[in-house]
């Protein structure tokens, strides 16, 4: 199983908005050097919405190739379209990929047995290990813990990202899944609680910023050092909080390249952080020691 500090990787631009491969190896080390236990390659962090589907595959190979077996990779799959999700999974299955993880199809909301007969289709069609993406704040859509528990009944669906926030449902999906399912949270603030509660790990947005402390504040958390994780937390809840002040990843990839990491690149619709912004996130930055 998968566990621990997961982070939801940016893909660095140039200022044209050309995908910056010297940028992601760079990351890719990074995030190794500092202890983070694994990555999502191609996520919503990493703007899956604006890739097409060669630049989408060719970023998970990089990620795979860069990470070299020393982290596991877990590619972002997921799409609104069935057939377009079992493919972007089977590509990324041959491109090395340790895992998928699939978001909730969006702005068609189909009902709970539209997403059972969905995430069962893919599993089917692809022997990989796949993780499940529930973030209705973003897709309106909300898989329900009843449809959790009944996909975790599928070998190859190993997990869950819950992203709702909503702490209760760690007891609730736990009751209702098999033993081994994975529970991660995708919601940086309430991360601390939720695997204090008993979560697996977090996937996590911060944690590009800081991936240090989040490993160190996820692991103490899933100890049960409840004292170390809270003091951790307490660092970075300005990331938590400011990193979202505007559109994920538009802070989170300012925050990077005012750390040196990217150039200020981003893909329309989305654009760069607005300057009333800056001393904002600068000021979380800070506060996390990472500048």
């Amino acid at each position: 199983m998968i566990q621990g500090s997961i982070v939801a990787l940016v893909t660095p631009m140039d200022e044209n908005g050309a995908i910056d491969q010297s940028s992601l190896k760079n990351l890719v080390e990074f995030h190794i050097n500092q202890g983070t236990d694994a990555i999502v390659a191609v996520g919503t962090t990493g703007e899956s919405a604006t890739l097409d589907e060669d630049e989408h595959c060719a970023v998970i190979k990089a990620a795979v190739d860069y990470a070299a077996g020393r982290i596991p990779v877990i590619a972002g799959t997921g799409a609104n379209s069935t057939t377009e999700a079992i493919e972007l999974t089977h590509r990324a299955k041959l491109a090395g990929a340790d895992a998928c993880l699939l978001v909730t199809p969006y702005y068609n909301k189909p009902t709970q047995e539209g997403l059972y007969l969905h995430y069962k289709a893919v599993a089917e069609a692809v022997a990989i290990d796949q993780i499940l993406y529930n973030v209705p704040g973003r897709t309106a859509c909300d898989m329900l813990p009843e449809t959790i528990g009944r996909l975790s009944h599928i070998d190859n669906i190993v997990g869950v990202k819950e992203a709702t926030g909503k702490l209760e449902r760690v007891k609730q999906i736990r009751d209702l899944c098999r033993d081994d399912f994975a529970l991660y949270t995708g919601d940086d603030a309430t991360s601390c609680d939720f695997c204090l509660l008993g979560g697996n790990g977090s996937i996590t947005v911060t944690g590009n910023a800081a991936p240090r402390l989040v490993h160190e504040m996820i692991a103490a958390a899933m100890n049960g050092d409840r004292e170390t994780a809270l003091a951790i937390d307490a660092k970075l809840m300005g990331l938590h909080k400011h990193l979202f002040i505007q559109s994920n990843p538009i802070p989170i990839k300012w925050a990077l390249a005012e750390m040196g990491w990217i150039k200020p690149g981003i893909r329309l619709p989305l654009t760069w952080l607005t300057e009333d912004c800056y001393e904002i996130v600068r000021a979380a930055l800070r506060q996390a020691e990472v500048v």
